[in-house]
């Protein structure tokens, strides 16, 4: 999943990025909020981390105009403010969290868990289909009561199916899930990490098709 990191601060945004990714997230990051404006006008992104205190458009201005292009990816604001006042105007402008500086990274991560559980999966920890169970805070994946091997990028492949399991999903929209904006993944590679992925799902339930043209759809093979 990828989260966008709005911080104008380099050494706290450093921090954020190196924490984000070693939970297994793809980060993004920007540091001004005319910045910020474009990449949510113009990109996916699954959650966003809003620093307030921002140069060339303030963060309740980002927040604000993200609202009114009906966007509902959930939005942690991320700030030195800790007034009463800022925290509720965060909140009664569409912001479904709020922490302020200075903060634990291990409490910001608890947070992000929360807000994507909320806004994605039902408020658990686990994602499911059939036989499939994706534990998105320990990253493991298990049939059943036997775990399955995945690499990083196949797990990211396999988080992103799962969690639209039933629709098409793009291959852009799979790159766009594993990389940040400094990488970059072909659609050779996705096809290898499905193709593997399917090896290993082959003697379960679920299967993943290939809707040509589209993109790749996860089901239950019994759908069909």
């Amino acid at each position: 999943m990828r989260i966008l990191v709005v911080e104008d601060d380099a050494i706290l945004a450093d921090g954020l990025l190196h924490s984000i990714s070693g939970a297994g997230y793809i980060p993004d990051w920007v540091s001004t909020g005319e910045d910020a404006d474009d990449a949510l006008n113009e990109e996916v992104h699954d959650l966003v981390i809003l620093d307030l205190g921002l140069p060339r458009m303030g963060g309740f201005q980002v927040l604000e105009r993200l609202r009114k292009r009906k966007s509902r990816v959930p939005v942690l604001i991320l700030t030195a403010r800790g007034a009463l006042e800022d925290r509720v105007t965060g909140l009664d402008l569409g912001a479904d969290d709020y922490l302020s500086k200075p903060f634990d990274l291990p409490e910001l991560e608890a947070r992000i868990r929360a807000l994507l559980r909320r806004a994605y999966s039902n408020n658990s920890n686990e994602l499911c289909l059939g036989a499939l169970r994706f534990d998105t805070k320990a990253r493991r994946v298990k049939l059943g009561d036997d775990p399955v091997e995945v690499s990083a990028r196949e797990m990211g492949v396999l988080e992103t199916l799962i969690r639209r399991a039933g629709s098409v999903v793009s291959k852009e929209q799979i790159s766009e899930s594993l990389c940040n904006w400094s990488e970059d993944v072909s659609d050779n590679a996705i096809e290898v990490y499905v193709h593997r992925l399917r090896r290993k799902l082959e003697n379960s339930d679920i299967v993943i098709r290939t809707i040509r043209g589209l993109g790749y759809l996860m089901d239950l093979s019994n759908s069909e």
